[in-house]
């Protein structure tokens, strides 16, 4: 223990050890030693010396306590000393007194240890399955330790992770630890871990994050909590950016709803902590996420349709319009609300019909605008609202037609502020920011819209009293030419080239004005320095979109004219060269990245990002145009006109085509009916041939049969005779039989329905008075029953024998058919013959009887109808009387209560009255009295 006592800082005799032979000592002692007590304390030392000699604990223990997380699983506290130490040689703490070459060594040392651990993929998958331990002292530095291996060497410890069985569930308990220390380090474990994987991004997505990160979110107060919300929107945000799966499954769990209580702010906006900005500002962030323009455009779409169905754009629009909200959140919220409505039809609707909170009520588009051409206004807000404008109107061509409307002479109102006089105002201020800021605007609201170019030429402006107004194009022109600063002529020129693009009427205003065309081709011509290039480049392109859009109208001015002024003013090379020096700008490029407006300052505002989409369109053709000579230009339209009576060749042959087309596919139907229809007529023939062959065969069977008859007719003409009429009279024997089988289904069905009436009449006459009346005629019925029963049963006996009778018949006339020698009984034929007779007139008396029969039913049915109906009289009224009875009886019972009630309140009076000393005489003794002079009144008539 006095090794210990030396090492933990006691004094000890003799000189003290260096560091290196300290570590040395407790690496063995670790290393060999079998108590486990002895190893605990070693390693309790290995971890405070850690951070002082870092290099010499990571060279000499980094191995042994590796063994000690894999042997010594039982005790939690060694394990937590092993885990504190190795995250003391890993961790890379940034510390203020440390100076840059001190920093940089250290975070070499963490990365070198970090190497050196992961060398070996089973040392990660240990760490992971140490955090299934639920002792505090356990899981709590494991989890600091992954994060610091996440941090040096992320990609690799990621693809461990990644592979490692069950190893990014495991992480995802964390977040449903208890303890909210280990929960908010499982939170910064679970950021580094999902950095730029969008596999562990996915599963993480899928094991529930989003449910878990929003109820924390919840829970710790939403924008109103501290940096552990900040760390669950940041987690958030690498689940979701970029990774179109997550949006995705965000958006379908219904997730997107729950983010709109986020934004609720109350009226008094004062006093917001920094904090609850960088919240919010996070929370802004991840609605851009999910409605960026770099996401496919149907994901955005549906994003924004499920943020304008929440509520969610009405809640970022309120912020938009509150006081007191912090400059850089209103800032975000004006770019957020611009991403949820770009190119959304109903979101841009809503937008345009929001309001602001003033007197009198300005729409919100006003309000901003003004914030745009306000130069006192913050560089970024103006941005914003740019931004802003511009997705407003990205396609949405009504919105392009209010903002033009508001600058046409119809439609202009002395009395309030409109769009299009901000703009007009802001394109001609002194602010060169603001000149650049209206012309973007304005040349979105005419972008790929046709009809607001047309219209925009209408614009008419007053410069000074005394003077006829100008067009807007003029003013335009006339501004460029005043030579105004460079920012200021790049707006212009590209709201003149956006404006003239695929509009030969505004091309031909344009050339109208006989300056325009000078001033273009000095400004292209002239040598200028680096500053002025640019300008160069938009006045080439301006020139050469009035070539390419050149109707010919102006004689002075048509496209051949045009290009022989380039040559002979500018030369061809020279244009092209300095058409290119748009492009070759560095600030083109980072326009054309994204749509949003981004800039260090207000100088590198230059490029427009639809316009450098516009220039990518333009340049290739315009060059081309540029160098095609009038006689080009003049093939090129005979191959034009070639081409189109090509196509009208061959839309007419195609039409000529689809009418042949229709009429084959109706012949082929027609061929198919047809072709069934002579399969079945084929069908048809075939079965009458093999009838027909049938019936050959059956004639030649036949004809032969007459052959043999022929030779033997002398011989057996009497048997053939007697085969004849016994052939006949089977005949007439079977269709006897089905008679008589017919009659007695008959019979039987007349039985049973008369058995059935039988039933129901004693069921009715059972229960009235008229019972008695009905007696004589149910045993009429039951003698007719009998009668009934009688025949059918001589009928079962006649059938019995008739069958008899056929059977011997038939049994006969095959003996006689397979003998062919003319043996039959004639005794025989004439007792059949007779019993035939017999049966035939007991046929006929039981047909008679059965005829009469019907008749008696016929008078015993109208018997039992008048029966009937007199006992439907009797049961009506026999209900009645009931009735009546029970009304009596009603009656009865209602002055039965009376009575009682009565009595009743005779009993309590005369209790009252007795109660007042008053004498009162009780019905019993009433009655004993009465009773008393009924009795002496008996004595005296006894007397008498």
């Amino acid at each position: 223990m006095n090794f210990f006592r030396g090492v933990m800082g006691g004094q000890a005799a003799g000189p003290q050890p260096s560091g290196a032979e300290t570590i040395q000592k407790l690496c063995d002692r670790v290393a060999s030693s079998t108590l486990l007590e002895d190893r605990r304390d070693a390693v309790r030392a290995l971890k405070s010396l850690s951070k002082k000699y870092r290099m010499e604990v990571g060279t000499q223990a980094m191995e042994h306590l590796i063994n000690i997380l894999q042997t010594d699983r039982s005790d939690s506290e060694i394990l937590g000393y092993a885990l504190d130490t190795l995250y003391n040689l890993i961790c890379n703490d940034e510390e203020e007194e440390q100076d840059e070459a001190m920093q940089k060594q250290s975070d070499d040392l963490g990365a070198q240890f970090t190497e050196q651990f992961i060398q070996d993929p089973e040392h990660i998958t240990l760490i992971l399955s140490l955090l299934e331990e639920f002792d505090f002292h356990v899981r709590w530095p494991g989890v600091k330790l992954l994060t610091a291996l996440l941090k040096n060497q992320g990609v690799q410890v990621q693809g461990i992770i990644l592979v490692s069985p069950m190893g990014v569930s495991r992480l995802m308990d964390l977040l449903a630890d208890s303890r909210e220390v280990i929960r908010n380090d499982g939170l910064l474990l679970l950021q580094q871990l999902t950095k730029s994987n969008a596999a562990i991004q996915k599963i993480v997505a899928f094991e529930s994050a989003f449910e878990r990160l929003l109820d924390i979110i919840t829970e710790e107060g939403s924008s109103d909590g501290g940096i552990v919300v900040e760390d669950c929107l940041l987690l958030l945000l690498n689940l979701l950016k970029n990774n179109s799966s997550n949006q995705n499954f965000f958006k379908e769990g219904s997730y997107i709803q729950r983010m709109k209580p986020w934004f609720e702010v109350g009226d008094d906006n004062s006093g917001w902590s920094a904090q609850k900005v960088t919240n919010l500002h996070l929370m802004l962030q991840l609605v851009r996420v999910m409605v960026s323009p770099v996401n496919s455009p149907g994901a955005s779409a549906s994003c924004q349709k499920s943020m304008y169905q929440c509520g969610l754009l009405q809640q970022l629009c309120t912020i938009l319009m509150a006081t007191g909200v912090p400059a850089d959140i209103l800032t975000e919220t004006i770019n957020t609300v611009s991403e949820v409505i770009r190119g959304s039809q109903v979101n841009q609707d809503y937008f345009a019909s929001v309001n602001a909170p003033s007197n009198p009520p300005r729409p919100a588009i006003v309000v901003l605008l003004m914030s745009m051409v306000n130069e006192r206004q913050p560089f970024v807000l103006r941005c914003a609202v740019l931004y802003c404008f511009q997705c407003f109107l990205y396609k949405n061509q009504k919105g392009q037609g209010e903002i033009v409307a508001t600058l046409l002479p119809s439609t202009i109102d002395a009395n309030s502020i409109s769009a299009g006089q901000l703009l007009c105002g802001g394109l001609f201020s002194a602010d060169s920011l603001s000149n650049w800021c209206a012309s973007v605007a304005l040349a979105h609201a005419l972008q790929d819209n046709l009809t607001q170019k047309e219209q925009l030429l209408r614009v008419q402006l007053a410069t000074s009293l005394g003077k006829p107004p100008v067009s807007l194009l003029q003013q335009c022109t006339n501004i460029l030419s005043q030579g105004s600063k460079v920012q200021t002529r790049v707006g212009l020129l590209m709201l003149l080239c956006t404006w003239i693009n695929n509009c030969p009427i505004a091309v031909t205003h344009f050339l109208h004005n006989q300056e325009n065309v000078p001033f273009l081709t000095a400004q292209i011509s002239e040598n200028l320095g680096e500053d002025e290039r640019l300008v160069q480049g938009l006045c080439a392109l301006l020139l050469g979109i009035c070539i390419f859009y050149n109707d010919n109208s102006l004689e002075n001015y048509t496209k051949d004219k045009l290009k022989q002024l380039i040559e002979k003013r500018i030369g061809k090379e020279n244009f092209v060269e300095k058409l290119g020096f748009i492009t070759k700008h560095e600030l083109y490029s980072r326009a054309a990245q994204k749509p949003q407006p981004v800039f260090l300052s207000p100088e590198q505002m230059l490029f427009d990002h639809e316009f450098t989409k516009l220039v990518k369109e333009l340049e290739g053709v315009i060059t081309k145009a540029v160098h095609k000579s009038s006689e080009d230009e003049k093939k090129e339209e005979d191959v034009k006109k070639t081409l189109e009576q090509h196509d009208n060749i061959v839309m007419r042959y195609k039409d000529l085509i689809r009418e042949q087309d229709a009429q084959i596919q109706e012949l082929k139907e027609q061929v198919g009916t047809m072709t069934s229809q002579s399969e079945q007529m084929q069908t048809t023939v075939t079965q009458q041939l093999s009838q027909i062959q049938q019936h050959k065969d059956q004639y030649n069977v036949i004809k032969l049969k007459l052959g043999k008859d022929s030779q033997s007719q002398a011989n057996s003409q009497a048997d053939s005779q007697v085969n004849g009429l016994q052939t006949e009279e089977l005949s007439q024997l079977r269709e006897d039989l089905e008679e008589l089988r017919q009659q007695h289904t008959l019979l039987q069905t007349q039985l049973s329905d008369k058995d059935a009436l039988i039933n129901t009449l004693r069921s009715e006459t059972a229960e009235g008075s008229a019972a008695s009346d009905n007696t004589e005629m149910l045993k009429e019925l039951d003698a007719l029953r009998s009668q009934v029963h009688s025949q059918a049963t001589e009928i079962d006996q006649m059938k019995a024998e008739r069958q008899e009778l056929l059977r011997k018949a038939e049994a006969v006339s095959s003996e006689a058919v397979s003998s062919g020698d003319g043996s039959l009984d004639a005794a025989k034929m004439a007792e059949i013959e007779s019993r035939l007779a017999a049966q035939t007139s007991e046929t006929e008396r039981l047909k008679e009887e059965s005829k009469s029969l019907s008749k008696s039913r016929v008078d015993l049915d109208q018997q039992l109808a008048a029966a009937t109906s007199t006992a439907a009289i009797l049961q009506t009224e026999k209900a009645l009387l009931q009735t009546e009875v029970q009304e009596s009886k009603k009656e009865q019972d209602d002055l039965l209560m009376l009575l009682a009630d009565q009595d009743q309140k005779i009993h309590s009076l005369k209790q009252r009255l007795k109660a007042l000393g008053e004498p009162v005489d009780d019905e019993d003794d009433l009655d004993a009295r009465d009773q008393t002079d009924d009795d002496e009144e008996d004595d005296d008539e006894d007397e008498d």
